[in-house]
């Protein structure tokens, strides 16, 4: 058994064992990541994967059009049990990103919810520092946001997430690696 299959055998298990939880969760997982960077191959493979085991599965492209994306985004990640946030190298470049990550963390403790960074050809190091070519697009975002308090919000939070247990895909294999 690959170690991938041992992860989505974990969260299917984690799921079954939950449900009778007393939050009236709409989704088991959601999922936070850079479009440009990963969803035309790994969050396709990813989504196709969890669906087929029947884990209910929220990406953005569910919304509805006309649908105010802010305010049905921020109610996916509240009804999700489960968040998997894929950090790739042009991830800290986006507010929109770095405005779930925070509304991720936001539901940790109030609502028990569970989140899994994937750190996708990225070092945690680099997340944790903002260095690197992660450290990059941060860097832009800063440029554009500079003085705004958002900006200290989200380093903390990209500091928070690199410090949490979480899996590394390098080389667009499933070679994972647990990070403690």
């Amino acid at each position: 058994m690959t170690t991938s299959s041992m992860a989505l055998q974990g969260a299917s298990s984690s799921l079954q064992s939950s449900s009778s939880s007393v939050h009236p969760w709409t989704h088991d997982i959601f999922l936070s990541f850079r479009g440009e960077d990963v969803r035309q191959n790994f969050i396709s493979h990813l989504y196709y994967a969890l669906n087929k085991r029947g884990i209910n599965t929220y990406i953005d492209d569910e919304l509805e059009r006309g649908e105010e994306i802010s305010q049905a985004l921020f109610q996916a990640i509240e009804g999700s049990m489960i968040s998997i946030i894929v950090l790739s190298k042009n991830y800290a470049e986006s507010r929109w990103c770095l405005n779930e990550l925070l509304k991720i963390l936001e539901c940790m403790e109030p609502v028990k919810q569970k989140v899994l960074p994937l750190f996708y050809n990225v070092d945690p190091s680099d997340v944790r520092h903002q260095k690197g070519s992660f450290g990059e697009g941060f860097a832009k975002l800063k440029d554009r946001f500079k003085g705004n308090e958002e900006v200290l919000k989200w380093k903390a939070a990209l500091e928070n997430l690199a410090n949490m247990s979480g899996v590394e895909l390098k080389n667009y294999r499933a070679q994972t690696k647990l990070q403690g």
